[in-house]
Parts: structure tokens; C-alpha cells; sequence
């Protein structure tokens, strides 16, 4: 494995979950003191899991149609347009 890699995509998806609306709702699912914080925390990770299972086939779908630095521009066009957005309607 590259650690590098790894690292990478650890530190970016997860200082862009910090503060989303999926760690706001797991947090209001763990104020319910009849639920199990276990349960909670198993249910709110496998849920992203699953989310970035079909994020990485979705891009290895798309990768195989679609050149990589194509792929980079429309990331990068669709990130400054969703910023463009919530400036707009902050």
C-alpha cells in the first residue's frame, strides 16, 4: 500500500466531513439516550462506507470513458461552481 496515498485521501475526506451535515445527523442520532452509541457509530460507518464504495466505482466507471485530466477539469469546474453557489445563497 502507498502510504502517501493513504494518507492523502484520509486527511482530505476527512477534514471535508468535519462540520457536515453527516456528522451533524450522526451527532443528534447519539443524543438519544435510548439508542445504543455502539450502534450508532457502526451504523453511521457503514453507511459511509458504502458511500465511498460507490464514489470509487462510479470513478472507475467514469475513468474508463472519460481521459483523467477531463476528469480534473470537471472536478475541479464543479468544487468553484458548488463554492460559487454557497457564496451566492450565504
Amino acid at each position: 500500500m502507498d502510504w502517501k496515498v493513504f494518507l492523502t485521501i484520509f486527511a482530505a475526506v476527512f477534514i471535508a466531513e468535519l462540520g457536515d451535515k453527516t456528522q451533524l445527523a450522526t451527532m443528534l442520532f447519539a443524543t438519544d439516550k435510548e439508542v445504543s452509541k455502539y450502534t450508532v457509530f457502526l451504523a453511521a460507518s457503514a453507511a459511509l462506507i458504502v458511500a465511498s464504495a460507490l464514489g470509487v466505482l462510479a470513478g472507475t466507471l467514469l475513468s474508463e470513458y472519460i481521459n483523467e485530466k477531463y476528469l480534473h477539469y470537471i472536478a475541479g469546474v464543479g468544487f468553484i461552481g458548488i463554492g460559487i453557489f454557497t457564496l451566492y445563497n450565504a
